[in-house]
């Protein structure tokens, strides 16, 4: 390739790189406070479908997405507490809810989706959506315009999401007691605060971002809803979370990786001249973040009461 395609290529794939990225930051943000808080919730998967198919719903029959996305949100608050439910309260075992969840959401959402739109198939897949907003003058700019200044505002809204975040969980009363809970809940109930409560909390901040991360599929990038959408971003970004040591910023710039993974493997299917067989291009973001989980797993240690029910005494 001559240089100047190589600079084409390379800005290409930075410019999907946030785009692809944006629902692994939204998901593993959210599943870095479940399990700071001491929840595994491995049914991210199924939360972000029923996301992505609540925000493509109403946005198909209200005309606006940022009604789909609210709707998303309240969905995930849903799951949240139907997920804390059975795991704070009940104390059922996490790792059997969580793949029950991914179960349901898949189902449900496919059931739904046949159901309601069966008719509809052709007018659904164009509706009003998220579009890329471009920031005058610094859009225009060689090279980095396309990158960072021509994207949509769930895209732009990311690293603010993540400043927020990392404010909420290091600087504050409540993120001190959620890291507290995720490693020493005895010390917390003994402190006088109720550990049930701050599970919930996080549970239901987990499962409303993992909603709005299965909701930016549909309103944002690919502007409609199939079943399946997700294909295993909820699995990745519970790797995200590993690989990102539990942390909002460590989760963002993990997410950004695997988002380069996706993009990377887009744009080479697009190049003429590859005869690498397109499934294994597909399946190369997989065996990317089973490359990079095998091999820094070793280097984080999670929350010492991870996926432990905490019973009072």
């Amino acid at each position: 390739m001559e240089p100047l395609a190589i600079i084409t290529f390379l800005a290409a794939v930075l410019a999907a790189t946030w785009r692809l990225a944006t629902p692994f930051i939204f998901t593993s943000l959210g599943e870095v406070f479940s399990e700071r808080a001491g929840v595994l919730n491995i049914g991210l998967e199924g939360v972000m479908l029923i996301g992505a198919f609540t925000a493509f719903a109403v946005t198909f029959f209200t005309g606006n997405p940022v009604w789909g996305l609210v709707a998303a949100m309240t969905g995930g608050l849903t799951c949240g507490l139907l997920f804390a439910l059975l795991t704070v309260s009940l104390k059922a075992n996490q790792i059997v809810v969580g793949a029950a969840f991914n179960l349901v959401g898949l189902g449900l959402t496919s059931f739904l989706y046949r159901s309601v739109f069966s008719g509809r198939m052709e007018t659904a897949r164009e509706y009003h959506s998220f579009s890329p907003i471009e920031i005058p003058l610094l859009s225009r700019l060689p090279f980095f315009g396309e990158i960072l200044f021509r994207q949509n505002i769930m895209v732009y809204a990311t690293p603010f999401v993540v400043l927020a975040g990392a404010f909420l969980l290091y600087r504050t009363a409540f993120g001190l007691s959620v890291r507290s809970t995720g490693e020493h809940p005895r010390t917390v109930d003994s402190a006088g605060l109720r550990v049930g409560v701050i599970r919930y909390a996080s549970v239901l901040i987990g499962c409303a971002l993992a909603a709005v991360g299965g909701a930016y599929l549909t309103v944002a990038h690919t502007n409609q809803f199939n079943e399946g959408i997700t294909s295993g971003r909820g699995f990745i970004a519970l790797a995200v979370v590993v690989i990102g040591r539990w942390s909002p910023w460590g989760a963002f710039f993990v997410s950004l990786l695997f988002g380069f993974f996706y993009a990377l493997q887009l744009r080479l299917q697009a190049v003429s001249g590859i005869t690498i067989p397109y499934q294994f291009l597909q399946a190369l973001p997989y065996l990317l973040t089973l490359v990079v989980f095998v091999t820094l797993r070793k280097r984080a240690a999670p929350p010492s009461a991870l996926g432990v029910p905490y019973k009072s005494s």
